[in-house]
């Protein structure tokens, strides 16, 4: 059970994360808002509330490690990495700029960036190679993996799915932001997915669904997958492409168009920021 007032908490870091997400990529003029702010909530519950971390020491053996496998929506964990101290967040508005730490898809040169990302089917590949590393190290160390829905029509993520389940690893957690679009519009229609609780089952790991944007539900999911042994677990977060601005909700133009000088103030009109 959480306090009200550590739920409003994340809530307002969510908020923030949107707001700099919003400034970010009107800054840049390019990028991904629309899968970056369907992922706001889970990364301010991972970020402020579930990882063992340390952003003056992003190399602590003892981390709990995060790798977005969908690596386009990097301006949510950037937002996310500055608010917890990895980073200024004037650094946010080198976004995209040659020789900046903050890519276009992330890379190590950011503090809390374990490995680069952003060739979509790798990242549970990377993420299982982790959590088997750090067992073989005997450290009590979770790896979050964060997916994108039409990524997982990938074959590689059902290998290492897969294998992951085979050894039992089960401080491995895919998160799968579930907001049905991706760039050439709907998945149902690109490449169908579904049934897709059944088919995470059917490859032997434990699942638990959850709506991506309330924080109770998503911090009861994460409690629920940390409780589970023997298996790993893919957490189906059911989230909105867009979500927190009106006009760009459920819309697949803004899977990789960042806002107008004109979208970007009425985007941060609606999240409180002006």
């Amino acid at each position: 059970m959480y306090l009200k007032e550590e739920i409003e908490e994340l809530k307002e870091k969510a908020r923030q994360i949107r707001v700099l997400i919003i400034k970010m990529l009107a800054k840049a003029k390019s990028g991904h808002p629309g899968g970056s702010l369907s992922i706001a909530d889970i990364m301010a519950c991972l970020y402020f509330k579930i990882l063992r971390h340390d952003p003056k020491r992003p190399d602590w053996e003892e981390r709990d490690r995060v790798h977005v496998s969908k690596g386009h929506c990097c301006p949510a964990w950037y937002a996310a990495l500055a608010l917890s101290g990895y980073f200024p967040i004037e650094e946010l508005w080198s976004l995209r700029r040659l020789g900046s730490i903050l890519q276009g898809h992330p890379d190590r040169r950011t503090p809390g960036v374990e490995v680069a990302s952003g060739s979509l089917g790798q990242g549970l590949s990377v993420g299982l190679g982790m959590a088997l590393g750090v067992r073989l190290d005997k450290k009590d160390c979770k790896v979050y993996v964060i997916l994108g829905d039409g990524e997982i029509q990938e074959g590689n993520i059902w290998e290492a799915a897969m294998a992951a389940a085979h050894y039992k690893v089960d401080n491995l957690y895919a998160i799968l932001d579930y907001n049905r679009f991706q760039i050439d519009g709907k998945v149902e229609e690109v490449m169908n997915i579904e049934p897709i609780v059944d088919k995470w089952k059917a490859f032997g790991w434990n699942v638990t669904e959850c709506d991506g944007h309330n924080i109770e539900d998503i911090l009861r999911a994460f409690s629920q997958a940390s409780s589970t042994k023997g298996k790993p677990t893919c957490i189906i977060a059911h989230t909105i492409k867009g979500k927190g601005v009106s006009f760009m909700e459920n819309v697949v133009d803004f899977h990789g168009r960042a806002p107008t000088e004109e979208e970007a103030e009425r985007a941060l009109k609606e999240l409180g920021d002006l």
